[in-house]
């Protein structure tokens, strides 16, 4: 139904699909080892599913709620049981290249990251996450590039802390590690620079040869948010500025500030603020 690959986010591809069930008719399929890890959760009605991996065999009823996990590199068999005529599902899918660079951002071992296969779990900050990619998905990818590279982080993060086949290790002695002032203040540069386009962390990282999942720990260690929050703030700014120096449309100073529409504008500019630009615009 939906897919992310038309935008094209960096090492995710979040989709959204629906498909045909016969009531009482059991379907089986045998998937070969895939190349990414592969996330699944039911947005719909329940249903009684199998799966066989690694020769361990997991029954249980799959509803909204519950998730699982296929490893990279890992052949499944599955048998479902059809309840409804209509099933959905949101799938993602993660490239361990990704994994392996938070990771290290993270300062954690990268020789002992592999995730292991779970099975109907039911995770809060899973889904909570999740549901915002989709949403983001669904919006067309109004909040850029940024926002969505900040929650795949996220999901990771948490990936790796809670889904790894043994205990992951983090590095101490790199705790410390910052953005020298030059290096932040390139950064700075860069994104007042460009801030009316759809900014990566890629194109910010590339300017001072760091890899972007690096960059984007070191920037929220160094300043104390995200580089995504950064530069909503920046764009709210700047929007505030142009409100009161200039007699532009909203509509139009949403764009040249960066945000995709007005009503992008006015959701963010309300929660910095606690106004919104018609607000300001109308005061005194």
């Amino acid at each position: 139904m939906l897919s992310s690959q038309q935008i094209g986010w960096n090492g995710i591809l979040v989709e959204q699909y629906q498909y045909y069930s016969i009531p009482g008719k059991t379907e089986e399929k045998e998937i070969p080892a895939l190349s990414d890890h592969w996330l699944i959760l039911p947005l719909g009605h329940p249903s009684h599913l199998s799966q066989k991996s690694d020769n361990r065999l997991h029954e249980s009823l799959f509803q909204k709620g519950d998730s699982l996990l296929v490893p990279a590199k890992k052949p499944t068999y599955w048998r479902c049981l059809g309840s409804q005529l209509f099933q959905t599902e949101l799938h993602i899918h993660l490239q361990p290249k990704l994994i392996e660079q938070v990771a290290k951002a993270s300062e954690i071992d990268t020789e002992r990251i592999d995730l292991a296969n779970h099975f109907r779990k039911h995770d809060l900050q899973l889904q909570h996450i999740a549901m915002l990619l989709l949403a983001e998905l669904r919006s067309g990818g109004i909040m850029g590039r940024l926002y969505v590279e900040s929650l795949t982080q996220t999901l990771v993060i948490h990936l790796l802390r809670h889904y790894a086949e043994a205990e992951i290790v983090q590095i101490v002695t790199s705790k410390n590690r910052s953005l020298t002032r030059i290096q932040l203040q390139q950064a700075i540069d860069y994104i007042h620079t460009h801030l009316d386009q759809d900014l990566s962390l890629s194109q910010i990282a590339s300017l001072i040869n760091i890899s972007p999942t690096y960059f984007a720990s070191l920037f929220k260690r160094t300043t104390g948010i995200s580089p995504h929050q950064y530069v909503i703030g920046q764009r709210v700014e700047r929007a505030k500025l142009m409100l009161s120096k200039t007699d532009l449309a909203i509509a139009d100073i949403a764009l040249q500030v960066g945000f995709s529409s007005q009503s992008h504008l006015t959701q963010q500019f309300k929660r910095f603020t606690g106004v919104t630009p018609k607000q300001v615009r109308s005061s005194p």
